[in-house]
């Protein structure tokens, strides 16, 4: 059984030694460039190549890749956003329940990321909205860059306009003039832990979108960031105090390379249940499982659901003073990079559970198998959401009709989190 690793572009060595390490644990053998490849870990680019029409390459059965051809559809800023209100509009022409507005029209359910535009299209819809509330502050980002790369805050229109001529581009007219960045409303109450802002790093792996199969890893990690939050308006500029990408906050004074400012999922729930107790913890989780399992149902009509692709996602949620958590982004490569040795060993084992459940047991891959991988190789990750048991369990039905409770993995009605929480469906 070979592998690919010469042909991959490696963000970093220690990504690479990484996946090499646990590809040889697991038997696997590295072969050289001239060699047949079985498995392929690639970039986003080497995806989009590969499925690109004019190549006119194909993938044979026993050949697997770790993108779906499309998955920009997600990980793009600006088209997760279009296709989550899509989904809502879906929704609402369906009558479901799920879809429910309150009496100020506001998504009782489906509230779950920030008010957002695209610029430069929606300028205008954008100014509308910026004058309802002047004094509101908003985060700007491109649309196709990660690790904090461009991002900055403004409350002004006049810091927009200085932005577009910066960006020498006269009018907000013509898409194709300049790049395209998503302007939405910034989360200015963020949840702090000694007074610092912090946001979640998490891991869902999907490996098949119809059926919509995904898996949660249980080792996420909180980011923080090094200087104490502040929302005054003196420090929009100053991104260490709003910006939690590790790519950002290394280059700080206070940034301590030890702990890398991370905490891990589990220590952020004992903190929240000896704080906040142990019902409004579940309910959180809750919550933010059911946001993920919701953004993927927004994007599974879109997606090419190809028989060979697999992908893990990293979702980034922050959670508001209100314990209400909020969808920032997806990102289609989330870093392997490790900051510190526990980052290590968490990335080493999501590799490692990652292949197991891709190809289970380090047999020759078959893009053909059903892709219900058994317990027992699950590692650290356990499912989200299986929409195939869903159904056949009728807990889709009985949960569409009751809007406001949840079902347990048994079906037993768990606690009532105020909204319906189709990811404890197992």
């Amino acid at each position: 059984f070979r592998i690919m690793a010469g042909k991959v572009k490696w963000v970093t060595d220690i990504e690479k030694s990484v996946l090499i390490n646990n590809f040889e644990k697991r038997g696997w053998i590295q072969v050289a460039e001239n060699e047949d490849w079985n498995f392929y870990w690639m970039s986003v680019q080497t995806i989009r190549n590969v499925f690109s029409v004019e190549t006119g390459y194909r993938l044979s059965d026993d050949q697997i890749v770790n993108h779906f051809p499309n998955h920009y559809e997600l990980t793009r800023k600006d088209l997760m956003v279009k296709n989550i209100k899509r989904y809502r509009k879906e929704l609402e022409k369906e009558g479901s329940p799920l879809a429910e507005k309150d009496e100020n029209g506001k998504y009782i359910y489906l509230d779950f990321v920030p008010v957002t535009f695209m610029l430069p299209a929606d300028y205008n819809l954008f100014v509308e909205e910026f004058r309802k509330n002047p004094s509101s502050t908003w985060i700007m980002k491109p649309c196709g860059k990660a690790q904090g790369k461009g991002i900055f805050l403004i409350n002004k229109l006049s810091q927009i306009k200085k932005w577009s001529r910066d960006s020498k581009t006269s009018s907000f007219v013509s898409q194709s003039s300049k790049e395209a960045y998503v302007i939405s409303l910034y989360i200015n109450n963020p949840l702090l832990i000694g007074g610092k802002k912090f946001d979640l790093r998490l891991y869902v792996l999907v490996s098949t979108y119809r059926p919509l199969r995904c898996y949660m890893y249980k080792l996420g990690f909180c980011r923080f960031c090094t200087v104490k939050y502040t929302p005054s308006t003196s420090e929009l500029d100053n991104m260490f105090v709003h910006l939690t990408n590790v790519a950002i906050q290394k280059h700080g004074d206070d940034y301590n390379h030890i702990h890398g400012g991370k905490w891990t999922v589990s220590n952020l729930r004992l903190y929240l249940e000896s704080t906040r107790g142990k019902e409004v913890t579940n309910k959180l989780f809750d919550e933010i499982h059911w946001i993920i399992v919701q953004s993927l149902k927004a994007v599974a009509p879109v997606m090419n659901n190809d028989k060979h692709c697999f992908e893990c996602y990293g979702y980034d949620i922050i959670i508001d003073d209100k314990l209400k958590p909020w969808l920032i982004e997806v990102n289609a490569s989330p870093s392997l990079t490790s900051s510190t040795a526990n980052d290590r060993i968490l990335k080493y084992n999501l590799i490692n559970d990652t292949l197991n459940i891709a190809v289970p047991n380090g047999e020759i891959p078959d893009c053909k198998w059903n892709k219900s991988p058994p317990k027992e190789v699950l590692g650290n990750y356990e499912v989200l959401y299986d929409e195939e048991m869903a159904q056949s369990d009728g807990q889709d039905r009985d949960l569409r009709g009751r809007p406001g409770q949840s079902t347990g993995a048994k079906g037993s009605r768990a606690r009532d989190s105020g909204k319906p929480v189709l990811t404890t469906w197992k």
